[in-house]
């Protein structure tokens, strides 16, 4: 098998899962491109800790880690197994890495995990290790933690980060719909699709001070974090596609980005020291 790619899934709200709309399309599409994984690693915006933890449960748990929304979505399950032994070896590659993780076996699947893998994978039946990322470390170290995980995608192993392209729930109530976008949405999402295809790794690692409308866009940092561990663990050579899934309630980007192994000059390269 040759490597898989690494992806970037924008979640987007909960209620993807009971209206996935244009991004459950899109990621049907990107699920059937792809040979299916021996297992998947997901880095979600959900799960936050100081340190990397690696969830190593049997059965993952699906958590309905909100409130305030239908009956219905709280009755979603996703029962995939879990990958013992494969935390143990993501956890081992991350300390490897100098990062110092550690293994959970009783943290389950949050919404982060599950309401995109049940649009890529509805059987649930690929074994799935969740991993914490760290808001406070900043995005080098998410890169950081998605090159230590690169050599996963050589073993069959598909690599997410789920978070979302814009994410500011503060705009909920700012009046934004189909028909009024908010105006940082495509700004700030293009600029992070041109710094990718450019393969400036040092300007999207920077995105706060260089990319427009940043703090407009991500208020805290932990929904595009795990766009960082993806890129990392696409490996030196990587070749970043654009999958435009909408723009949920005006301001919630839904962009999907596959990370493949370049076969051209034009590569997302490793910062500079």
């Amino acid at each position: 098998m040759s490597a898989l790619p690494s992806l970037y899934v924008s979640h987007g709200s909960p209620m993807t899962a009971l209206q996935p709309g244009l991004t459950g399309v899109r990621l049907a599409e990107l699920a059937a491109t792809l040979p299916r994984p021996k297992a998947i690693v997901i880095a979600s915006a959900h799960w936050l800790a100081r340190s990397p933890h690696v969830g190593s449960a049997v059965q993952p748990a699906t958590i309905h880690d909100f409130y305030g929304f239908p009956r219905e979505l709280h009755a979603l399950n996703y029962p995939a197994p879990g990958a013992p032994g494969l935390a143990a070896h993501v956890a081992s590659l991350l300390d490897a890495a100098g990062l110092q993780p550690g293994l959970d076996p009783s943290h389950g699947l949050d919404h982060g995990v599950w309401v995109p893998l049940r649009l890529l994978y509805p059987q649930a039946d690929i074994p799935v290790v969740p991993v914490s990322i760290q808001p406070e470390a900043g995005s080098a170290h998410a890169f950081a933690m998605g090159r230590a995980l690169a050599s996963l995608r050589e073993e069959g192993v598909l690599v997410i980060g789920s978070g979302s392209i814009t994410h500011n729930l503060g705009d909920f109530r700012a009046g934004y719909s189909e028909a009024r976008e908010a105006p940082y949405v495509r700004p700030f999402t293009d600029w992070i699709e041109q710094r990718l295809a450019a393969g400036d790794v040092d300007a999207l690692l920077d995105y706060r001070h260089q990319a427009p409308f940043a703090e407009r866009a991500h208020p805290t940092d932990e929904h595009l974090l795990p766009l960082f561990v993806a890129l990392g663990a696409a490996g030196a050579s990587a070749q970043a596609r654009r999958i435009d899934a909408g723009i949920d309630l005006g301001f919630l980007a839904m962009d999907l980005y596959r990370f493949d192994t370049a076969t051209r000059a034009s590569t997302v390269q490793p910062p500079m020291d």
